[in-house]
């Protein structure tokens, strides 16, 4: 009897506990679908945060990408060939898609001889800016290098409202124009309409100014060889020596001539009043002795 009662028991105990099981079994099912399904909303939760994120980075980029800035460089440069290094700025201009747009050279005089230097303004495509200035840096030594820019955004919107506003304006005043009855009205609207014809060529001219100068950054770059050094004496030929030695006499004698023609005039006056001021005091003084003496 005993055995059958713990029989029994341990039957018990299984069921008991199979179903505790398939209990625990469905919550666990339960928890995972709502763990799945709160997975599933956080992650499309963060699936519109990652997408609003990209948003408002491309909302960003485009407000920067949309921002007009004039770009402005200068690059100076000491080379060793001028003609050789104006023609690799030259030719790094083109490979960008820009342009000289000026330039200048100037032959440099001293005493040991001559050398070149020369700037040239180079516009090259403003996307391409920073690449430029790089590559002028590999030209030469560099001797001093700025970079600025200016945001010109807001002028331009302004230009843009001014000339839509004109427009509406000037189409207006053709429709009265047409419209005129009297000779008054029409000169009256004629002139007015030759005053907002002029402020919208202005403006479409100072607009098309800053789109150039944004679209196309302006670089200055300066070249210059490095100057000779000084001669020494023993190093000039022998002849040259003697020739300039020839013509440096000449010249000191001549500016000694040049020096004694100022002179001769003060000479004269002054070394004649030396010379009868001393007559007088000899004389005085012979005088005085004589008494002296008697």
């Amino acid at each position: 009897m005993d055995k059958r009662l713990k029989l029994i028991f341990v039957a018990l105990m299984v069921l008991l506990a199979g179903c505790t099981g398939a209990g625990s079994g469905g919550g666990g099912d339960s928890a995972q679908s709502g763990g799945s399904a709160a997975v599933d909303m956080e992650g499309t939760v963060e699936t519109g945060g990652g997408d609003g994120g990209n948003a408002e980075e491309s909302v960003d980029s485009l407000q920067v990408q949309q921002r007009a800035v004039i770009k402005n460089g200068y690059v100076d440069l000491s080379v060793e060939n001028f003609s050789q290094s104006q023609s690799e700025v030259e030719s790094t201009a083109s490979s960008y898609g820009g342009y000289i747009s000026d330039s200048d050279e100037r032959i440099n005089r001293r005493s040991g001889g001559t050398y070149r230097s020369g700037t040239l303004v180079v516009r090259v495509p403003s996307e391409d800016f920073e690449a430029f200035v790089a590559d002028m840096k590999e030209v030469g030594e560099v001797e001093r290098v700025e970079t600025n820019s200016q945001d010109v955004t807001d002028q331009l919107v302004d230009i843009e409202a001014r000339l839509s506003n004109l427009r509406v304006q000037r189409d207006r005043l053709r429709e009265l124009y047409e419209n005129a009855n009297t000779t008054e009205d029409v000169l009256a609207v004629e002139a007015r309409l030759t005053e907002v014809q002029t402020e919208i060529e202005r403006l479409e001219a100072q607009q098309a100014s800053l789109e150039n100068r944004v679209a196309l950054s302006t670089v200055r770059v300066s070249l210059s060889e490095q100057p000779p050094g000084p001669a020494q004496w023993y190093d000039v030929p022998v002849l040259q020596a003697f020739l300039e030695s020839i013509d440096g006499a000449f010249v000191t004698l001549r500016a000694l001539v040049v020096a004694l023609a100022y002179a001769l005039p003060y000479l004269v006056v002054f070394g004649g009043l030396f010379a009868l001021f001393g007559s007088g005091v000899v004389f005085v003084g012979r005088r005085a002795l004589r008494r002296l003496r008697t």
